[in-house]
């Protein structure tokens, strides 16, 4: 089986690529950062293909399914993003509305293009990175937690239509709290709480990705926390929420 992994340089997506080359998968690793995917692909090996390619326009998502559409792809792994963090009034648009196109816009039309493909051959697996976030509003993460937001809801709406179709593509959607990545660099915070170590993250949703899981949370304390949560008024959802993303600030 051949995967395709998008944000695949460093962090979740790397080490996802790993998992699945020891497993004895191929890979096509996609990223901006030409050095650390060819970083990359000399530790995976021979199973390992790079392709160097900002996805955060439609045109470039076109223009790589188009590339590798002809390579037989069993996995799609949408795992690029990136969050931001602020007041709304204060952030900045233009990188707001990049965010929407990556976080939104790329796994969207990824997952059309790939999942027409899956269909008709009627196998393959889908898993779009959402994030924790993605089951409530996010003070001082605004953009950031309405993309996950969206990322959580298009994946369940598009597992019931295959479960409807009674297709063999199976789709989920990754949900971790906080992992040991470049993402708090590049959002500019640092975690109020532990972060989770990205390999055990990935290694951990590659598993339940097989086993055909939609929800994939790792680490019990984040399920309790999402547990909880639900019981919980929206607006005293709003105040915790927004006392932890304050705490990163600091």
């Amino acid at each position: 089986m051949k995967a395709l992994i998008t944000g695949a340089s460093s962090g979740l997506g790397a080490d996802m690529a790993r998992v699945l080359v020891e497993e004895g998968y191929e890979v096509i690793l996609v990223a901006r950062r030409k050095g650390k995917l060819e970083k990359l692909a000399k530790e995976l090996g021979d199973n390992a293909k790079i392709i160097v390619k900002d996805i955060s326009s439609t045109y470039n998502c076109v223009e790589l399914y188009n590339e590798v559409k002809n390579e037989d792809i069993d996995i799609l792994i949408n795992n690029a993003g990136f969050g931001l963090c602020g007041f709304f009034n204060e952030t900045n648009l233009d990188k707001e509305l990049d965010m929407i196109d990556l976080n939104i816009k790329s796994l969207h039309t990824l997952t059309k293009l790939f999942l027409k493909d899956f269909v008709k051959k009627d196998q393959g697996y889908i898993l779009n990175v959402g994030s924790s976030a993605g089951f409530m509003p996010g003070p001082l993460m605004t953009t950031y937690y309405s993309t996950k937001n969206y990322v959580v809801s298009f994946t369940s709406a598009l597992y019931e239509e295959l479960r409807r179709l009674g297709s063999n593509v199976s789709i989920s959607c990754l949900c971790p709290g906080p992992v040991d990545t470049e993402f708090n660099k590049v959002a500019r915070v640092k975690f109020a709480v532990k972060a989770m170590e990205s390999n055990k993250v990935a290694r951990y949703a590659i598993k339940k990705m097989f086993d055909e899981k939609l929800i994939i949370v790792p680490g019990f304390g984040m399920k309790a926390a999402l547990f909880f949560s639900k019981f919980m008024s929206r607006k005293s959802l709003l105040k915790m929420t927004y006392k932890i993303q304050e705490k990163k600030t600091k």
